[in-house]
């Protein structure tokens, strides 16, 4: 295998929204620092924003100020949430949002000039073209080497500081190498944990990037990062089959959600977002389904901006709508959850972070979805602690350059190994096991103690056989590693899962041991990986 040795001032692993622009404001605030960029896709098309957005949904808006998303996003997180980290980024919402409209972005007007808003916390964007025209501006940048197609697997460490990490070419025989004086990690959340709606051939027909496998969060699970708030999964709800999202309908044309008796439910369950999906759940589970999103008698108008918009983020939906002839102003959309989770973008999952977007290791710094307590940031949300965690950078990066090099040998062990099964059976194996044991899709998102110890029973094992998995190219290498970094995240979720024991997001999850809400666990539950055991920290709210 041929070997890259590189270094830089700043690694920065992940080359989707946050990653993209925390490299554009480093090199605006120093344009002599080199950066390296380490995207295990194509900057152009990868991470959740990879087939585009029609909103940006973090915005503060006329008669609103920063504090007032702040309260609404600890609302909606029943009081999980840091407000810290809520108020240093929604300050900075609308500063990044004119960022992004100076790069090139679409953003829709009124006749006087003014953003086109969804309610006061986003604005209307074409947004189809939002990761090409971050990857323009990126490539534009002279002091920025973008490394496509390179999959990050593990930090390099030397006395629990990171000092760089290395991986491999997916598409190459190359091993590379890479030193820094800071990383910043910005890979996105964790989805393929569970159980998909679909199967099959379709298993990748999810809501979420299929793969944005927590890279990000195993990396540092495994450097003993501390990690929170992961029992916060997030159960999105979304069309049913295309698993496109709802808001545009909701918002877009007041869409409200009724059942099958053509009643209309959601106000006896409350509105926030895990409420939400519960109501749906719930009628379902008591015969009352399905579920829709009242559409009928729709103007003509309002249809034709509705399949505009999700042509723009979600074209599977304005498809099907227009080659079944079933347009929402005559027929109603049904709605359902999606398999759960770990985003720090929706929820509070993520790195424990301070203020300043610093993980618990030394010289690293998380931004985005991979960066817990900050729930609610969406893209904006995350352009704006890429900011704060390229402002933190700067004013701390040293001088020395620490160089090391990583034992190859781990990667080259998996083309030697012999196995009897293959890398998808395991992966269903996994994603099996969440599903009947850890609250999927198939118990409604419920479980119990029991089944919770009986999931990580199954995950070990699981573990324990994708060590001796077999690669025969460096794709193959690429599906084993994103297998076990799903097996690390699955690993902490059945702790944090066990280690709430109340019900605080009926939607996102029923611990069926504790089914009510219990104000002594108005805290947030974090962990360290310790010798292969994950160990539960408690931390009281940090409201400062």
């Amino acid at each position: 295998m041929e070997k890259i040795i590189l270094k830089a001032d700043v690694l920065i692993i992940g080359g989707g929204a946050a990653g993209l622009f925390a490299a554009i404001r480093l090199s605006e605030m120093n344009p002599k620092i080199s950066i390296i960029i380490a995207e295990k896709a194509d900057i152009r098309r990868s991470g959740c924003l990879a087939a585009g957005v029609n909103a940006l949904n973090a915005y503060i808006g006329e008669n609103h100020a920063p504090e007032d998303y702040v309260n609404y996003a600890i609302n909606d997180a029943h009081g999980i949430a840091r407000h810290d980290l809520l108020l240093s980024m929604s300050e900075r919402l609308n500063h990044v949002t004119r960022i992004i409209e100076k790069l090139g972005l679409k953003i829709f007007k009124d006749e006087n000039g003014k953003y086109v808003t969804r309610g006061w916390r986003n604005v209307k964007i074409n947004g189809e073209n939002i990761k090409i025209i971050l990857a323009q501006a990126v490539k534009n940048l002279k002091n920025v080497q973008i490394l496509n197609h390179v999959n990050i697997a593990n930090f390099l460490m030397e006395n629990e500081k990171v000092i760089g990490a290395y991986g491999f070419g997916t598409q190459e025989k190359i091993f590379y190498n890479i030193s820094s004086k800071a990383t910043l990690i910005s890979t996105g959340g964790a989805s393929g944990i569970y159980l998909p709606n679909h199967s099959g051939f379709s298993r990748h027909q999810i809501w979420y990037s299929p793969f944005n496998t927590g890279a990000g969060y195993a990396m540092g699970i495994r450097a003993g990062a501390e990690m929170t708030t992961f029992e916060m999964r997030f159960i999105a709800l979304r069309c049913k089959n295309t698993l496109s999202p709802t808001g545009t309908l909701a918002q877009g044309v007041g869409a409200e959600q009724i059942n099958s008796r053509g009643e209309l439910f959601q106000k006896k369950y409350g509105n926030t977002t895990s409420e939400r999906v519960f109501s749906v759940t719930n009628e379902n589970f008591f015969g009352r389904g399905p579920c829709y999103l009242q559409t009928i008698g729709i103007s003509d108008e309002q249809e034709k901006n509705l399949i505009h918009a999700y042509f723009n983020m979600s074209p599977a939906k304005s498809l099907i709508w227009l080659e079944s002839g079933e347009k929402p102003s005559k027929f109603n959309v049904e709605i359902a959850g999606s398999e759960p989770y770990i985003i720090g973008g929706h929820t509070a999952s993520g790195y424990w972070i301070d203020n300043q977007r610093r993980t618990t290791l030394k010289n690293l710094y998380a931004a985005g979805d991979v960066a817990g307590g900050c729930p609610q940031k969406y893209v904006t949300g995350a352009f704006a602690e890429a900011e704060i965690a390229a402002e933190t950078i700067l004013s701390e990066i040293g001088y020395e350059l620490t160089e090391k090099i990583a034992d190859f040998e781990e990667f080259e062990q998996y083309f030697k190994n012999e196995s009897n099964f293959e890398i998808d059976e395991l992966e269903i194996a996994m994603q099996t096991s969440m599903d009947e044991y850890a609250g999927g899709i198939s118990q409604n998102y419920r479980f119990n103690e029991n089944q919770l110890n009986s999931a990580k029973k199954n995950i070990e094992r699981i573990e324990n056989l994708s060590n001796n998995l077999k690669a025969a190219e460096m794709y193959d290498l690429l599906k084993i590693y994103e297998l076990r970094e799903r097996l690390t995240i699955a690993k902490v979720l059945i702790e944090h899962l066990k280690a709430r024991k109340e019900t605080r997001w009926k939607g996102f999850y029923q611990n069926l041991d504790y089914p009510e809400r219990d104000e002594k666990y108005n805290l947030f539950v974090n962990s360290k990986m310790t010798d292969e055991e994950v160990k539960i920290i408690y931390r009281k709210m940090k409201n400062d």
